[in-house]
């Protein structure tokens, strides 16, 4: 009885270092923001199919777990590239991406844990030199920079989200471009230039508004007096002229009124007070 006893507790004593020897092999805690998939090296297969999420997981010691962080990424890249002139472009740009977590099997398989350098930064340099080569180097520096960075976007993002690659693109963002000084001085004075002219424009037109308001008052003020004068008739004169001679004999003030003497017959005001 003591003899098995003592058996069995150095079996559990055994399986204990056993336990404490592969435990780095056995258990596994997966932060947020992590996934793991499972190899089985015993029948070579590699199950894509269920993804392990954060937490503790225990696996038998001779299978493999494959991490994968699959938070958001940044790399930022810097490129020589050519124009579509030939002369060269220097482009400082950041990438931002993740692999999509429910295909980590698939990214493991095709390219492995390396898959950023084996596959995200080739095709995006790829592309950045592809789009580029499209336009000139004035438009890639000024005039049209936005419209080709949504270029890049959009044929880089059609190349890593196809269901061979399965990388989810968040952004691509173009910090800096150089051009050669004389290329870079040239854009910049005709730049300057346009802005004067725009300037320019905007004074004239301006002006010409402010002549416009100034001849369509005048016009204005022109019918009213045209107006007043048609309707002036000797009777509407007189008429007003009797209408103000009865007022004014209604007033308290002393004047001396003249019946009839005034033009067209109209009463003069000699004086009041």
């Amino acid at each position: 009885m003591k003899k098995s006893l003592s058996s069995l507790v150095v079996l559990i004593v055994i399986g204990l270092i056993v336990v404490i020897i592969l435990s780095s092999k056995i258990f596994y805690t997966l932060q947020p923001g992590e996934k793991g998939i499972i190899f089985y090296p015993l029948s070579n297969k590699l199950d894509k199919t269920n993804i392990l999420g954060a937490g503790l997981h225990v696996i038998a010691p001779w299978n493999s777990m494959i991490i994968y962080d699959v938070r958001e990424q940044k790399i930022d890249e810097t490129m020589d590239i050519l124009d579509k002139n030939g002369l060269a472009v220097h482009v400082d740009i950041s990438v931002r991406f993740n692999p999509m977590f429910n295909k980590i099997g698939e990214i493991h398989e095709r390219f492995g844990v390396n898959y950023v350098n084996k596959l995200v930064i080739p095709e995006v340099r790829s592309e950045v030199r592809k789009v580029m080569g499209r336009y000139t180097s004035e438009e890639i520096y000024s005039t049209k920079r936005t419209e080709v960075e949504a270029e890049i976007v959009k044929e880089t993002e059609r190349v890593l989200m196809n269901p061979k690659n399965n990388i989810e693109l968040k952004a691509i963002l173009i910090r800096s471009i150089k051009i050669p000084e004389k290329i870079k001085a040239a854009i910049e004075k005709k730049i300057q230039a346009k802005q004067e002219a725009l300037a320019y424009r905007f004074i004239l037109e301006k002006e010409k508004a402010e002549a416009d308001r100034k001849r369509i008052e005048a016009e204005g003020e022109a019918n009213a007096n045209k107006i007043i004068n048609s309707s002036l008739t000797r009777e509407l004169l007189q008429m007003r002229g009797i209408e103000a001679t009865i007022k004014l004999s209604q007033s308290q003030n002393a004047k001396v009124i003249v019946i009839g003497s005034g033009k067209d017959g109209l009463p003069l005001i000699l004086g009041n007070q």
